[in-house]
C-alpha cells in the first residue's frame, strides 16, 4: 500500500511539476545556462528500487542510466562487440576472455580477472536467469586474461555476456550494491531515491573516452501524457517509449523535436492450437490475419513481420503467404464448411467458432478485437477470452484455438533463446501441439553450433517450418520510439535493445 501511495504520488507530483515548470523555472536551455553544466533530464516509466545490477532486470536500468557496462555490447546491427573485454575464443567448451589494458572502475581500480570472475559468479547466485554461471569452472591466466568452462558447448555464451545484467561492479568497494554502486560506466550515482529520481554525474576517472555530458537527471513517470506535457514545457529534454499520439505532436515541430522510431526485438504472436483446428482452418486463420493493416491501426507503435525476428537480422530471413481471402474461403469450402445464414462457416450443424485467448497488456486486447474482426469477414466467429496471467491459465493449460502472447524474441542478438522457448519439444510456449522431428533435430544443432552463418541457416529454416505448417503467426514487432530535443545526440535511438540509453557521447550540442 506505501508503495502504491507512492507511486500516486509521484505522479501527481511531477504532473504539476510537468503543468508549472516553465512558468516557476524557465526553460532548462536558461536553468543551464544558469548552471554553466549541460544535464540531459529524462524520463523513465519504470520505478528503480535497487543500484544492483545483477538482481532480476535491474542492470537494465543502470545501463539505461550510464553507470554499468558488461564485457560485450550490442550494436545497432544487433551483434556482439567487446566493451569491457578485448577478445574471446572458444575451444570446444572452454572461452578464453582477455581483459582491455584500460578498463577500470570509477574509483581508479583496474578491471581485473578475478574481478569479473567473482561478478560472474555473484550474478549466478542472485539471478536466476543466469544461474548456470555459479556453476561453470573459471580459471584466471593472468591480470587480464581468464577462462570459463561450461559444462557443454554453448556457442551463445558472449551474448550472455552482453546482457546488462551481467555489469561488471567493484564488489570490494560498492558495500550495499543496493544504494552504492562502483562500476565502469561513464556516470556516477549523484542522488538516488528508490522508486523515484535518480541524478548521474560525469565519471571524471572514465577508462574509454571523454564524457560529453556533466550529468543527467531521470524523472519516474509511468504515465506517457507525463512525459508528453513535460517535454512539451521544457522539463525534460528526452524519453523512450513515445506514444502514436505523442509522436504525431513530436513530428509536426521538427524545428524543436527528432523522432527515431525503429523495430525493436519485443514480438506480438499467436499460437495455432494444432490440438483443436484442422490444418485447413489453420492454414484460413493465417491467410486471412493482415498484419499490416494492424501495423495501421497501431498506428507506429508497431512494425508487421514475417517472423520472430526483424528481416534485416541474417537469421530473420522468412517468409508467410501474403493475405488471400478467396483463397481462405476455399480452403474451408472444400474442408465441408458451408455458409450459414448469419455469414458464418459452419460444417455438420456446428458454427466455426474460434476462441482467441489474451491478456490485457502490450496492446494485445486491441489485438484480440482487430483479429476477431478480420476473422469475422471471411466467416469465422471469433470468441475472446482475456487472463491476468497467461503463463498459469492458457498457456499452461492449452485451453485455446488461438493464444496471443508478447515477448522479447531477440534478446541478444541470437535466435536460440526464443526457438528454444517456443519451438523445442516441451518448451513453454510450444503449448499448440507443434512437433516436428527434422525440426527438433536442427534446434538441437543449433543449441551447440558455433558458425553464425549455420546459425543463421538453421535458424531460417526451423522457423519457417512452424510458419509452413501454420503452428504460429508472427504479427509486429514493437517499435523503440525515441524523442530527442533537437539539440541531443547519441542516446542510442538507433540500437533495437532497450537497455542502453546514456553513453559518454551523449551531448547536448
Amino acid at each position: 500500500m506505501k508503495k502504491k501511495l507512492f507511486g500516486i504520488l509521484s505522479i501527481v507530483t511531477l504532473t504539476i511539476f510537468a503543468f508549472s515548470g516553465c512558468k516557476n523555472r524557465g526553460t532548462t536551455a536558461e536553468n543551464r545556462n544558469e548552471t554553466g553544466k549541460k544535464i540531459l533530464k529524462c524520463s523513465e516509466s519504470f520505478a528503480l528500487e535497487t543500484l544492483n545490477p545483477h538482481q532480476d532486470y535491474q542492470g537494465w536500468y543502470t545501463s539505461i542510466y550510464g553507470l554499468t557496462e558488461a564485457l560485450f555490447i550490442m550494436n545497432d546491427q544487433s551483434s556482439v562487440e567487446p566493451m569491457l573485454a578485448e577478445s574471446a575464443k572458444a575451444d570446444g567448451n572452454i572461452w578464453t576472455i582477455k581483459l582491455k589494458e584500460a578498463a577500470s572502475f570509477s574509483n581508479g581500480n583496474t578491471v581485473t580477472s578475478d574481478m569479473v570472475i567473482r561478478n560472474l559468479q555473484n550474478a549466478g547466485k542472485t539471478n536466476s536467469r543466469f544461474a548456470y554461471l555459479k556453476d561453470c569452472s573459471y580459471q584466471i591466466l593472468d591480470d587480464k586474461t581468464f577462462t570459463i568452462e561450461t559444462s557443454e558447448v554453448y556457442p551463445t555464451l558472449l551474448n550472455d555476456l552482453a546482457s546488462p545484467e551481467l555489469a561488471i561492479v567493484d564488489l570490494d568497494n560498492s558495500k550495499d550494491m543496493g544504494s552504492q554502486l562502483v562500476a565502469t560506466g561513464p556516470f556516477v550515482v549523484s542522488s538516488f531515491e528508490p522508486g523515484g529520481t535518480i541524478k548521474v554525474k560525469r565519471n571524471s576517472s572514465y577508462w574509454n573516452g571523454e564524457v560529453k555530458l556533466d550529468g543527467a537527471e531521470f524523472y519516474y513517470m509511468p504515465e506517457p501524457d507525463t512525459s508528453l506535457m513535460a517535454m512539451q514545457n521544457g522539463e525534460i529534454d528526452c524519453y523512450t517509449g513515445v506514444t502514436a499520439d505523442a509522436a504525431e505532436i513530436f513530428k509536426n515541430d521538427p524545428d524543436t523535436y527528432k523522432l527515431v522510431s525503429i523495430p525493436a526485438t519485443r514480438l506480438q504472436f499467436y499460437i495455432l492450437n494444432k490440438n483443436r483446428l484442422d490444418d485447413s482452418v489453420r492454414k484460413a486463420i493465417n491467410l486471412t490475419i493482415d498484419t499490416k493493416a494492424i501495423e495501421t491501426y497501431l498506428n507506429g507503435t508497431v512494425t508487421s513481420t514475417d517472423g520472430p525476428f526483424d528481416s534485416s537480422a541474417p537469421y530473420g530471413k522468412v517468409t508467410k503467404e501474403p493475405v488471400d481471402i478467396e483463397a481462405a474461403k476455399a480452403l474451408l469450402e472444400k474442408d465441408g464448411y458451408s455458409l450459414n445464414a448469419d455469414g458464418y462457416y459452419e460444417k455438420d450443424g456446428q458454427v466455426l467458432t474460434i476462441n482467441i485467448a489474451y491478456y490485457a497488456a502490450r496492446s494485445l486486447d486491441t489485438l484480440a478485437t482487430l483479429m476477431q474482426e478480420q476473422l469475422k469477414t471471411i466467416g469465422i466467429k471469433g470468441t475472446l477470452t482475456c487472463e491476468v496471467d497467461p503463463d498459469e491459465t492458457y498457456i499452461a493449460t492449452g485451453d485455446f484455438d488461438i493464444a496471443l502472447y508478447c515477448m522479447i524474441a531477440d534478446k541478444a542478438g541470437d535466435p536460440y533463446y526464443f526457438i528454444s522457448c517456443t519451438l523445442a519439444k516441451g518448451a513453454p510456449y510450444n503449448c499448440g501441439g507443434f512437433s516436428n522431428e527434422k525440426t527438433q533435430k536442427l534446434i538441437d544443432e543449433l543449441k551447440v553450433t558455433s558458425n553464425n552463418d549455420r546459425r543463421a541457416e538453421l535458424a531460417n529454416e526451423i522457423v519457417q517450418t512452424a510458419i509452413d505448417e501454420d503452428a504460429f503467426g508472427y504479427v509486429a514487432l514493437f517499435n523503440k520510439t525515441t524523442v530527442m530535443r533537437n539539440n541531443v545526440v547519441n542516446v542510442f535511438e538507433n540500437c533495437p535493445f532497450d537497455f542502453y540509453f546514456l553513453n559518454a557521447n551523449t551531448d547536448m550540442n
